[in-house]
């Protein structure tokens, strides 16, 4: 999507044995250049072709417009690779609402809420590439309805506060899996996103945790706004199935 060497074909060809001057030539295209100074801000990666003037002004004096040039040609480099960046950002990001969106198409398409809970811890961690996804719900004390053992992890009241404090959304990078959260997994992984699952009043706090091998795959800083989405359905689809106020 974008150029290293500017917007120009012809800048990125290789360069032409030097030749020699030409003063007729020169003339024309200092002419030129005088005609049109914005010449250079239309073709920037011409910097980096030409060679900075260095004058000798004697012993002490400094040739500023020499580190001038010099400085813009690093300038452009710079420039060029944080652009590079942020192209591969786009392109990671797009992938990721992608892969939400063919999620919440196949929750959608759930026809029990077992098949549901499957999906949630199983389908799932393939659609988003990820090693492991687990939902733990609060134990209360009370019973948690029509909502089936397998695929779910009961962990002690408070848990989840504890994991998440006040939050909604955890990301974390360079850890070890708690076992409480992933069982026998724990040990493979390395990063984690927790999210918060808020189903209804009637119900106990849940928690989906996604977990990867990978050490930063999730890190504090990253965007949260696909996975809040992903969150928000499927805390809407469990209450339907469960006919629950919000």
């Amino acid at each position: 999507m974008t150029r290293t060497e500017g917007t120009d074909p012809k800048l990125r060809r290789r360069r032409p044995a030097k030749v020699p001057a030409d003063s007729a030539a020169e003339a024309a295209v200092l002419a030129y250049l005088e005609a049109n100074p914005d010449f250079v801000e239309r073709h920037p990666a011409l910097l980096r072709s030409i060679t900075p003037p260095a004058a000798d002004h004697g012993r002490g004096v400094v040739d500023f417009q020499h580190y001038m040039v010099t400085r813009l040609q690093g300038d452009l480099d710079l420039l060029a690779g944080e652009n590079d960046a942020l192209v591969q950002t786009a392109r990671a990001n797009a992938q990721s609402q992608s892969r939400i969106h063919n999620a919440v198409l196949a929750m959608i398409g759930a026809t029990s809420l077992g098949e549901l809970i499957e999906i949630l811890t199983g389908d799932l961690a393939v659609m988003l590439d990820v090693d492991v996804i687990s939902m733990t719900v609060e134990a209360t004390g009370s019973e948690i309805p029509s909502v089936a053992a397998s695929g779910i992890r009961i962990v002690e009241q408070g848990a989840i506060g504890r994991w998440l404090g006040r939050r909604d959304v955890v990301l974390r990078s360079t850890i070890t899996g708690d076992p409480d959260i992933y069982g026998p997994a724990a040990g493979l992984i390395r990063s984690e996103a927790l999210l918060r699952l808020s189903v209804s009043t009637r119900t106990p706090v849940g928690m989906l945790a996604f977990g990867s091998r990978e050490l930063d795959l999730f890190q504090e800083g990253q965007g949260t706004e696909l996975i809040s989405f992903l969150g928000a359905v499927i805390e809407r689809l469990i209450r339907a199935w469960l006919d629950l106020p919000g």
